[in-house]
């Protein structure tokens, strides 16, 4: 399987609602990064915290939140995923709609790293409570 059919397999199953499906091509020592500014910022390591420190943490705080894919990248080594996220978040009752990237990087035909590029701003907002 080519780098880009891995990360095609990752989205559909973020399409399915297939949440070990997504986690499947992280090893222990993948490292995941989601952007300073965003609600779950950081980088973690292995799909385990991963899961814990994102997917759940997503669950948890958000109705309906979805990425659309709308490009897949194929620069060999690495993997450019542009799409669109969307949710509602479940404290304020808030949507919001943010444009997002996510740089897949392989070594030696596994995912060595992701790392989330994102407008963090309409996403932060939608977390607030009117002032």
């Amino acid at each position: 399987m080519s780098n880009v059919d891995v990360i095609r397999a990752h989205y559909a199953a973020s399409d399915r609602g297939d949440l070990p499906g997504m986690l499947a091509p992280l090893g222990p020592k993948t490292t995941w990064t989601e952007a300073a500014g965003f609600p779950y910022a950081g980088t973690y390591t292995g799909p385990d915290e991963v899961r814990s420190n994102v997917f759940e943490a997503i669950g948890r705080d958000w109705d309906g939140y979805t990425f659309t894919l709308a490009d897949l990248l194929d620069a060999g080594d690495t993997v450019v995923g542009v799409g669109t996220y969307t949710g509602t978040h479940h404290g304020t009752g808030k949507s919001f709609t943010a444009r997002v990237a996510h740089l897949w990087r392989f070594e030696d035909g596994h995912v060595l790293s992701f790392e989330q590029i994102v407008d963090s701003a309409p996403v932060v907002a939608a977390t607030r409570e009117q002032s």
